[in-house]
Formats: C-alpha cells, structure tokens, sequence
C-alpha cells in the first residue's frame, strides 16, 4: 500500500481558509453505501479496512455526521494500523450525541459542532463529558460547513478527513468542499442506500489513479 504515501505527496497542498479535506467512503458497484439508511454494512474488504485507517492516521482529524454515530457507535480510531488517532469530529446540529458514545469514552475527546439554538443544558451535559463544543449560526438548521471548515483551521486543522454518512458525503461534495477521494469499490451489488447528490455543478476527478486492494478497487483523484 505504498501507493497512498506517494498520492497523499502528490496532492497534499493545502487551502488557505480551510483544510485540505479528504474524503474517503466505500461503495458497491451499484453505489449503494449501505443496506438501508442508518442500517450500516461493512461494504470493504479486510484490506481496505486497513487502507482506511492507514489514511485516517495521515489526517489531523476525521469528520462523520450524527447519523453515523448514532447507527454504528463507530471509534473513529487508527486500530488497524500504526499512527496515531486523528481529533473527531462531529456534525450534530441538534447535539443528539449519547453520553453512552464510545467516542466520550475515548482518551482524545470529540469536538462536536451544532447550531447556536441549541438549548445551553445539552451543551454542558456533553461538555461535563468532554467533549468540546462548537456553537456557530447555522443553515436551515444545520451547520454551516464553510464557517467550520474556517474554524477547524483556526484550531490546528490542516488536514480533514470526511467518511460519512451519505448526506454528509453529498453536503461536502454539493459544496465543492472536497480536495481529494479515495473511493473504495466492492465488486457487489446489494441494492441499498446511496448518496443523495444534489451536484449544482459536475465535479470531475482529476489525476485518476486506480489500485486494488484484496478484491476491491479503489480509484484515488482530486477534485482541485
């Protein structure tokens, strides 16, 4: 898997407003991410697995939505391989993180993001737990990702990793916000839940390099 340090090389310039943000999510080979919304599936083999973590412990910190952590409890760690442990972040509008998350049991605290109409009392609950919180003024009820990609960069952020979930994926890419992919594909079909695109402007990949992994494939490329 040497081919990630020399892609990573290859396209590591960084944003001067925000980080450089990755994003990196697994797909079938009829896009389905997943079995049904919130229903999550290991869609990648045990090689790309590994593939993930080696990239997560090259980032600053990785990215999910609440869904994400309230479907899978994920640990958002480098387990898989050597490295150390990005900083977690996560997008909860509503700060609907569980006391009982293993990611509040983790050493290194996540930072949670939210809109500033979120009652002060969830606030300090989650904050008592150790988790750090972003108020910012949201976008329809959500967070407005420019204004906290601008925070992350003035926290230390300089790369980013995204993983997911599906509207989480579609908000970066609807936003033009993504800097570089790693697709992984698993050679099945389940018919399941896909990203929810809403593109305003075609988004091609550039400098397209494909790699297998196990059974898999994965396309690596850059949007910038």
């Amino acid at each position: 898997m040497e081919f990630l340090d020399r892609w990573l090389a290859e396209t590591g310039s960084v944003p001067n407003d925000r980080p450089l943000v990755t994003l990196s999510y697994a797909q079938t080979l009829d896009g389905s991410i997943s079995l049904r919304r919130d229903q999550p599936l290991a869609v990648s083999g045990e090689q790309s697995q590994i593939l993930a973590h080696k990239l997560r412990a090259k980032h600053d910190a990785i990215l999910v939505g609440i869904r994400t952590v309230l479907a899978d409890d994920p640990q958002l760690n480098v387990r898989l391989a050597d490295g150390e442990n990005p900083q977690v972040v996560i997008l909860d509008s509503n700060l609907r993180l569980p006391l009982s998350s293993k990611l509040l049991k983790a050493k290194k605290k996540p930072w949670i993001f939210c809109t500033s109409s979120v009652p002060s009392e969830n606030s300090v609950t989650l904050g008592k737990a150790g988790a750090r919180i972003e108020k910012q003024a949201g976008v329809s009820g959500q967070v407005d990702l420019h204004k906290m990609l601008r925070r992350l960069k003035d926290l230390g952020i300089r790369g980013l990793m995204v993983e997911g979930g599906g509207q989480v994926i579609a908000a970066f890419l609807g936003n033009s916000l993504v800097d570089r992919l790693m697709l992984t594909i698993s050679p099945r079909m389940i018919d399941g839940y896909k990203i929810p695109l809403d593109l305003k402007q075609p988004l091609p990949l550039m400098g397209v390099r494909v790699e297998h992994v196990g059974e898999d494939i994965v396309i690596l490329g850059k949007f910038h």
